[in-house]
């Protein structure tokens, strides 16, 4: 298998890992506010994998350099603004809504990659984009027409989400993977953290009965382990084998795996038109995969030959 292909295989797998476990994230938040939530998650996902670092691939730590830091910083940031953003606009917007213009990011990728990085899409990629994007407001919308400051506040963390996509497909190939993706953990812990202190009643995160409850400690150590330690481990690691623009076409794929996983876990209902939207996104993440015209004609060519 090419690694192109397994590394779209993973991210894959992070895409249903997240989506999966968006009904429990939402159930924890009735018990534990949300900059608590993270804070709380991130840190034991960033222990977990210092964990690992120190004990496993400890021959990365001598590779630690401001360099590193900063692009794990820059990550880190990055990452924070998209779920911090997205907290604070589901105050003032539905869930639907901010899933939508949260997914606005699959356009957004291709646009930065451009101006950023240089990399031209392929047709291929565009057509793609264009149809998911069609499918998430198919999934997502419904009749929602209206913009308030919820929906703004949600723009910027697509666009936080996107840029994060940008910087990790930039510095993945320049820094050992886990200690990378350790730093960048932390960050978000660190600043989740501050604003928690800020904004929320973070002593409630110390407060036994509520950390034993059902949901809260159940939803912290599945989204610690696979949603954060694991999913981003994967991201760090294998982004460099594809192009953000695939990237963010198959993270695309991530309400519709939390459409059926509402399904399953929740009893949440898919209207008609909702499965006609991740029919649309799971065809435009195909299309953007398929060779170009010509890249098939050479390699007809050459197999002649």
């Amino acid at each position: 298998m090419k690694k192109s292909l397994f590394a779209d295989c993973s991210l894959l797998f992070v895409a249903f890992i997240w989506g999966t476990t968006f009904v429990l994230v939402q159930n924890a938040i009735r018990f534990l506010e949300p900059m608590t939530f993270n804070a709380t998650r991130f840190f034991i996902a960033g222990l977990i994998l210092f964990l690992l670092l120190v004990l496993f691939y400890r021959h990365q730590l001598k590779q630690v350099n401001k360099k590193l830091l900063g692009a794990g910083f820059v990550m880190g940031l990055w990452l924070f603004g998209g779920y911090a953003l997205q907290t604070f606009g589901l105050l003032y917007t539905t869930s639907s809504k901010a899933g939508f213009i949260t997914g606005l990011s699959v356009v957004l990728v291709p646009l930065f990659s451009f101006f950023l990085l240089k990399q031209k899409p392929t047709l291929n990629a565009i057509l793609g984009v264009l149809v998911a994007t069609v499918g998430l407001y198919f999934l997502t919308m419904g009749d929602q027409v209206s913009v308030n400051q919820g929906d703004i506040l949600v723009f910027f963390c697509a666009i936080s989400f996107a840029l994060h996509i940008i910087f990790t497909g930039k510095f993945t190939s320049l820094f050992p993977t886990l200690v990378l993706t350790v730093t960048q953990i932390i960050t978000v812990a660190i600043l989740s953290s501050i604003f928690a202190f800020l904004f929320e009643d973070w002593q409630a995160v110390f407060t036994k009965e509520l950390i034993m409850t059902r949901e809260v400690l159940g939803a912290l150590l599945i989204t610690s382990i696979f949603a954060t330690a694991l999913a981003f481990l994967i991201q760090t690691n294998f982004q460099k084998y594809t192009t953000p623009t695939r990237v963010a076409l198959i993270f695309a794929m991530e309400p519709v795996f939390a459409a059926l996983g509402g399904y399953y876990l929740a009893d949440e209902r898919l209207t008609i038109i909702a499965l006609a939207g991740c029919l649309l996104i799971f065809v435009g993440m195909i299309f953007a995969e398929l060779p170009q015209r010509k890249k098939m004609k050479a390699s007809i060519e050459i197999e002649i030959q």
